[in-house]
């Protein structure tokens, strides 16, 4: 078994992470800033639908309409310092801040944030809603949340006609709480949580691996503290994601997904869950296309150029519409 196996699996290579985000510190952003056009130039060279497709995710992510300046307390981008409790969020914040004037300012909201700010913030996490214009997404914690399986090694008809969950659960966290309470013991499912509480203690099973997720046929995604963790790299396998219809989103957008298309869609209290797991394993065919449809889906956050425009463009609106950017 190799040494990336063996450390890294389908994680993401934090080590190589960490490296890359300390040496950018080494170069002064000014360099960056009068690269920003030349980078967003590439533009010109793609297709049309491609273009269209960018547009839309950066209207999507950053979905201010009006200008609006932002209130006292915003900070500069040079305020924003490499501490510990925020390490991955500077990181991810400044590859791409970086390309603009430092003296810029912005309201930054990092964490799981599961309301809509007063002022328009940058953010990860935000609640579905028509209502989320001051929440402007970026693509934040990517090491831990944008993971992707490169090779299921097994097809969907090869696997178990089970549902596996593996997770923390904290009381706090009454939907997941609910979900152990119903169908920890049955037969269909091999769920448990993997941290220790006061939660009921038979709920208590080792963790697995993803390799180990990757034999069943459904693997549950129930949002946490906001989104689901594992959504991404279970919509990238030849499994299925199950789970009730997502009330915050991400980079991901999350708010897109299409029940029954790009998961398997059961109810907030669950009630039909094994009505829905034994029409899939029924059905096979439209099982099958509902991995298609999540590969499909997934590839869009593949193309490391693309992801690169999306970002500076999200933000070079926002700075827009606060109006500190001219052009």
């Amino acid at each position: 078994m190799g040494f990336r196996k063996i450390f890294f699996g389908h994680k993401n290579n934090k080590i190589q992470y960490y490296s890359v985000n300390y040496l950018r510190q080494l170069i002064p952003s000014k360099f960056f800033q009068n690269r920003r056009k030349i980078k967003l130039k590439i533009l010109e060279s793609l297709p049309k639908v491609d273009v269209e497709k960018i547009l839309h995710r950066v209207n999507y992510y950053n979905q201010l309409e009006n200008s609006v300046p932002l209130s006292s307390n915003a900070e500069k981008l040079s305020k924003v310092k490499l501490n510990k409790a925020s390490k991955v969020y500077f990181f991810d914040l400044y590859e791409y801040a970086r390309f603009f004037n430092q003296q810029l300012k912005s309201h930054f909201l990092f964490g799981d944030i599961t309301y809509v700010p007063n002022q328009p913030s940058l953010v990860k996490s935000r609640p579905v809603s028509s209502k989320n214009n001051n929440s402007v997404v970026l693509k934040w914690d990517k090491v831990r949340h944008f993971m992707f399986i490169k090779n299921d090694k097994k097809q969907f008809l090869q696997k178990k006609d089970k549902l596996v969950f593996r997770g923390k659960v904290f009381p706090n966290q009454i939907h997941r709480v609910a979900f152990l309470e119903t169908y920890s013991d049955h037969p269909m499912c091999d769920i448990g949580m993997t941290n220790e509480n006061k939660l009921n203690p038979l709920w208590r099973v080792k963790r697995m691996t993803i390799d180990d997720h990757l034999d069943y046929k459904f693997i549950l995604s129930l949002e946490g503290n906001d989104v689901a963790t594992n959504l991404k790299w279970v919509m990238s396998s030849n499994s299925i994601a199950v789970m009730p219809k997502p009330k915050f989103e991400s980079w991901f957008m999350e708010g897109l997904l299409i029940p029954d298309y790009h998961y398997i869609l059961i109810k907030d209290d669950y009630s039909d869950l094994f009505e829905k797991l034994e029409f899939y394993i029924k059905n096979p065919d439209k099982a099958v296309k509902i991995v298609e449809n999540s590969k499909h889906y997934i590839t869009q956050f593949q193309n490391k150029n693309h992801e690169d425009i999306i970002s500076l463009l999200v933000l070079e609106k926002y700075f827009k519409k606060n109006q500190q950017l001219l052009h």
